[in-house]
């Protein structure tokens, strides 16, 4: 019978809870969310890739990292236009989900709940799910869906993509991490990757309890139970399928599914956000999203094993 990791799953919780109380706090700026995930995204996300990705063991059996998340992509976006058509949603309803549905919160929270569920050596598999898989399609599909039916239509030019990809911080550490696999760190910079690193976990859930909002109207429900349904059942399960068809090591495939099963990603949340594109719908999803992932997640760990 598997153990659930309630220790490291309470640190996570506590985390969660001291953002969202933050809010309470007069003191702090309306956008402590935005400058929390800056610093994550700058500074501690590339020192976990430096730190973890010279840890990899490479395989041919890395498709599977690579390639589900696209998988998922086409078979969530597949279904969301088919289940849209039916029901009869808005434009905007149905490009909002679109939008979130397909992309999983894969880094600022499936990066937290791999380590503590798992343990720090899951942590490379994580890392090249996200980057070669979550991260390119929000910078790519999600940017050229919000530019083409955003209330604020803008070009998406190619040049331009390719530029927010391959300045990508976490990414440029993904290739220095790779050219610098057969090296090994000084001691002082080691340590100096080692305590950056560790900031990750508590500043990226209190950032997230901080940035949660609960907005919705009644028309909205039935938009709001489907993301939740398809991002926190039917994507493990998709990614279940996937794995289980292939000669795969049970520990990489076990971490796919688990990336798989998170919520609906806050990054492409905003961007859907910022289009104007459903807002409270988007809202909600992505906090009701993250809110119940923490009694979902622990039912994938144990199934899973």
């Amino acid at each position: 019978m598997p153990v659930l990791p309630l220790d490291n799953y309470a640190l996570i919780l506590g985390y969660l809870a001291i953002g969202l109380l933050l809010r309470l706090v007069p003191a702090m700026p309306a956008d402590s969310a935005r400058a929390l995930n800056a610093y994550v995204l700058n500074v501690a996300l590339p020192a976990l890739v430096l730190l973890k990705i010279p840890e990899l063991q490479f395989s041919a059996q890395l498709w599977l990292p690579v390639l589900t998340p696209w998988l998922l992509l086409v078979l969530v976006a597949g279904l969301t236009l088919l289940v849209g058509h039916w029901l009869s949603w808005s434009r905007d309803t149905k490009v909002a989900l679109l939008i979130v549905l397909p992309l999983g919160n894969t880094s600022f929270l499936g990066f937290p709940m791999v380590e503590a569920f798992w343990g720090s050596d899951r942590m490379p598999v994580a890392i090249i799910y996200d980057q070669l898989g979550s991260f390119i399609a929000l910078a790519t599909y999600s940017t050229i869906l919000a530019s083409l039916y955003g209330q604020q239509q803008q070009s998406a030019s190619m040049k331009a993509i390719a530029r927010k990809v391959l300045s990508s911080p976490p990414l440029l550490a993904l290739l220095l991490a790779l050219m610098l696999r057969n090296s090994s760190y000084p001691a002082l910079a080691s340590q100096l990757l080692n305590n950056v690193a560790a900031t990750l976990v508590p500043v990226v859930m209190i950032a997230v309890g901080f940035s949660l909002r609960f907005r919705l109207q009644a028309s909205e429900l039935k938009p709001l139970g489907f993301g939740l349904l398809v991002t926190l059942v039917l994507m493990p399960l998709m990614a279940y399928a996937i794995a289980s068809s292939s000669s795969v090591d049970v520990s990489l495939r076990q971490t796919v599914v688990f990336m798989a099963a998170m919520p609906p990603m806050i990054s492409a949340g905003a961007i859907a956000i910022m289009a104007g594109l459903a807002p409270r719908l988007v809202s909600a999803l992505v906090g009701f999203g993250v809110l119940l992932s923490f009694l979902t997640l622990p039912v994938v760990f144990w199934l899973l094993n």
